[in-house]
């Protein structure tokens, strides 16, 4: 059996920063990775350069059954820390949108700086290590080696245990339940988990209406529960994608009301009516296909707005009739069945219920010595490199807690 201060079970964001934190404190530390190599999901991340944090990062920008427990791991480690170190690293990056962060080149530069920094401070890392069970002892007289990791590459043994093995998304990343299945085990509630950040598939004369047009993309402010985010809309040929429908889709739920605004930042009115002015002559259709994708116009005014005859000129159209097809363009019902599922989800809702860890430590409120971190936990960001940032507050915090 070989022992060490901290064994961490996830060679992914939280489980590195957690390794790396812990081995400058002088710790031995050991991360255990099932698959062949860690890292996988920031590797696939950003389509390949990771967008590996979000300078907007604010507790508002998670869901949690406890909103307020990601405030003090992200407070103490910010957007800015991480920066530091990208720099630190001569990594060359670059703000995409919205406060996102991207490497100029590849996310493999993200990996190695983790790993170079694990190095340098001695943590050991097992890759293709698969456990066959977790032994835990609550005596006093076994405290170093209270936790013990029954491993395809030995035994391994330590007084705290990391849990950073991720949620169910993207399974061919590796991805399982593994880390719920040690929450229940040590006496953790578990809330429901389901996909998030995923398209949403369309079913039944929804789906008809608009598979054809397969590809297209628009901006949208896309609107459910309370909640609303702007960004474009892509049209699959299952459904809705594109990063607008992503965000919203954490909010939704089968059955919930969600509407889009297909003239983002414009009062639909107002537009229509400067049409009228400017273009009198023009057909409805052939305005709507100006100011909207053409193909995606063609197809609201066959559906959505046919009783209103959009193949005439604008100037027959009264100002109730304006009125009518406002509406449409401002709150579009999008009736979607479902979502592609933990396939194809950036990320998993629910978690590991965080009433039972301390939001200082990361620590379990039940098992001394036992943390959870990163996305294993009830902790869920929105799209835009904040969960990587909860990854890396979270394993800093648990890291600086050991």
């Amino acid at each position: 059996m070989q022992h060490y201060d901290a064994l961490i079970i996830g060679g992914g964001a939280a489980g590195l920063m957690c390794a790396l934190t812990a081995g400058r404190r002088g710790m031995r530390v050991l991360v255990v990775e099932h698959a062949n190599r860690v890292g996988k999901k920031i590797l696939m991340s950003g389509g390949g350069r990771c967008n590996f944090t979000n300078t907007g990062a604010t507790p508002a920008n998670y869901l949690s059954a406890n909103p307020h427990y990601c405030k003090s791991a992200l407070a103490r480690y910010t957007p800015w820390h991480f920066i530091e170190m990208v720099e630190r690293h001569g990594i060359a990056y670059h703000e995409k949108e919205l406060g996102q962060l991207f490497c100029d080149e590849s996310s493999k530069l993200i990996v190695k700086m983790l790993l170079d920094e694990c190095a340098a401070v001695g943590v050991r890392v097992e890759t293709s290590c698969s456990i066959e069970r977790v032994q835990h002892a609550d005596t006093d007289a076994t405290a170093n080696d209270r936790f013990r990791l029954h491993t395809t590459h030995g035994v391994f043994a330590a007084p705290s245990l990391v849990v950073a093995c991720g949620g169910l998304s993207i399974p061919s990343m590796g991805a399982s339940g593994y880390g719920f299945e040690l929450a229940r085990q040590f006496g953790h509630d578990v809330l429901p988990t389901r996909a998030g950040l995923v398209p949403l598939t369309l079913s039944g004369k929804h789906l008809e209406r608009l598979s054809e047009l397969s590809g297209v993309a628009l901006p949208v402010t896309a609107r459910c529960n309370g909640r609303e985010f702007s960004n474009f809309l892509l049209i699959t040929h299952r459904g809705v994608s594109g990063p607008s429908i992503l965000q919203i889709s954490s909010y939704w739920q089968p059955g919930d009301d969600l509407r889009l605004d297909l003239l983002p930042g414009r009062d639909a009115l107002e537009t229509l009516q400067a049409l009228q002015r400017e273009r009198p002559a023009a057909e409805l259709r052939t305005l709507l296909g100006d100011v909207l994708s053409k193909r995606f116009a063609q197809r609201l005014c066959e559906v959505w707005l046919a009783n209103l005859q959009p193949s005439r000129p604008i100037r027959q159209f009264n100002l109730p009739q304006l009125r009518d097809v406002a509406a449409i363009l401002q709150d579009w019902p999008l009736v979607a069945s479902g979502t592609e599922g933990y396939r194809t989800a950036e990320v998993t809702l629910g978690g590991v219920d965080t009433d039972g860890l301390s939001s200082s430590t990361m620590m379990s409120r039940h098992v001394p010595g036992l943390y959870f971190i990163g996305e294993v936990v009830d902790v869920t960001g929105w799209l835009g490199g904040y969960n990587f940032q909860w990854a890396w507050a979270s394993g800093h915090a648990a890291g600086n807690a050991l």
